[in-house]
């Protein structure tokens, strides 16, 4: 693995501010989301509650994002990022108040959640977006969409230590805290970027027709088609298993917040390789590497729920990890890739809809699983489900990259 290979994205300046920015910020992001988590199993003892607001957060995602999509590609993405980013903000300072307060309650938690997935059904098809108006070389993007990830997954590792220490010490309420504070390092790197004027496509007349040409030119593309397809059946069965995390570090593995940190950490420390490995990578295809790495993400969830010894369970999460992170990031650089630029926020906001929006149903799911089967049974079906996909999708493959290379050409001439 080439490390200068994999930080080349970092030559541009706008992107090394975002990185730097966004990274501080997500620190806080996952300081959240394990505090949240543990506030909702400690007021109610529940994992079917857990993925319940699991649900709530982003089931907006599923319902509006192809029509921010729409959006995404008619206004103008940078300022799109500062207003999603300041509302954020608000509703993590909203929970540090209630919490602090002891007056918060599980309906106020479920309505804050399902806010700030308002927030993130146009923030986040805007910033997967905005990666290629922040690279200045064309042959950078796979580099900067990698090293997204790694960013994203090493605030995976950094944020939930912190977080268990700041909940034994202090209790959730400093988690919510110190992610408001976050969010002020993303707003200033966002608002000391020099972005080129924002290009305006030609529109069409209303918002159903814009949707309607995004999901036609979708489904007609084959490679983006099977990714994206690969990738919802993924988050709705095996991404789960991070809502049922406080589940097996209380019950199952016998600890408390401190476990559920390690758990989350040592996901980002697999996480992290995965991501400087895709990084290091120079040209972005559609390969192997995207049935295997989730094949191995599958055999991680099988058998992390049949662990009940924590240091096995420890490194299953590292392999869970780099294999989840090399089928998302390869997935991404794909798309990103082979994309019209005018059609990027809808493709985007269908790829966001096929990462995250599938995960609400997949939470929902996995909680009434968990409580009627057993955490251990859940994870058991759904990791078998996804190797399952994993070999439709392999068997596939030569069609689907044979129908890539011409994209491929013309991404090259136009490179």
């Amino acid at each position: 693995m080439d490390l200068k290979s994999s930080l080349r994205g970092l030559r541009s300046r706008n992107y090394r501010l975002f990185f730097i920015g966004q990274g501080v910020s997500l620190i806080g992001t996952w300081m959240q989301r394990l505090a949240m988590a543990w506030l909702v199993y400690r007021l109610t003892d529940s994992a079917f509650l857990l993925g319940l607001v699991g649900f709530t957060g982003l089931i907006p995602v599923f319902l509006l994002t192809p029509f921010t999509g729409v959006f995404v590609d008619r206004w103008n993405r940078h300022h799109i990022i500062i207003v999603t980013q300041a509302l954020a903000t608000l509703q993590a300072i909203a929970l540090t108040f209630l919490v602090g307060t002891h007056l918060i309650t599980i309906w106020q938690i479920i309505v804050l959640s399902l806010l700030l997935g308002i927030v993130n059904a146009f923030d986040v098809p805007a910033r997967q977006s905005f990666v290629v108006m922040m690279v200045d070389r064309r042959e950078d993007l796979p580099s900067a969409i990698a090293l997204n990830s790694m960013m994203f997954n090493a605030a995976r590792l950094v944020g939930p230590s912190l977080a268990g220490i700041a909940l034994a010490a202090f209790g959730e309420w400093v988690c919510f805290l110190l992610n408001a504070l976050s969010f002020l390092a993303v707003i200033a790197s966002l608002l000391a970027m020099r972005v080129p004027r924002h290009v305006r496509f030609p529109q069409h007349k209303n918002v159903i027709e814009g949707l309607r040409e995004g999901l036609l030119y979708t489904w007609r593309n084959r490679p983006i088609r099977a990714v994206l397809i690969l990738l919802a059946v993924i988050s709705l069965m095996g991404m789960p298993y991070t809502t049922l995390m406080p589940v097996f570090a209380k019950d199952i593995l016998h600890g408390g917040p401190s476990t559920l940190g390690f758990l989350m950490a040592t996901t980002g420390i697999g996480a992290i390789v995965a991501a400087l490995w895709v990084a290091s990578r120079r040209a972005p295809e559609l390969g192997r590497e995207i049935p295997l790495a989730t094949a191995l993400f599958s055999v991680g969830v099988v058998a992390f729920g049949f662990s009940h010894i924590l240091w096995i369970s420890l490194v299953l999460t590292v392999v869970m990890g780099f294999g989840q992170i090399v089928q998302n990031t390869m997935s991404n650089t794909v798309v990103q890739t082979v994309v019209d630029e005018d059609k990027r926020g809808r493709v985007m906001s269908l790829y966001t809809i096929s990462l995250m929006g599938m995960a609400p149903f997949g939470n929902l799911l996995a909680g009434v699983m968990a409580d009627t089967l057993g955490a251990t049974n859940t994870l058991m079906i759904d990791g078998v489900i996804c190797l399952v996909a994993a070999a439709i999708f392999g068997s596939q493959l030569p069609s689907l990259r044979r129908a890539a290379g011409p994209m491929y050409a013309r991404m090259t001439v136009e490179g």
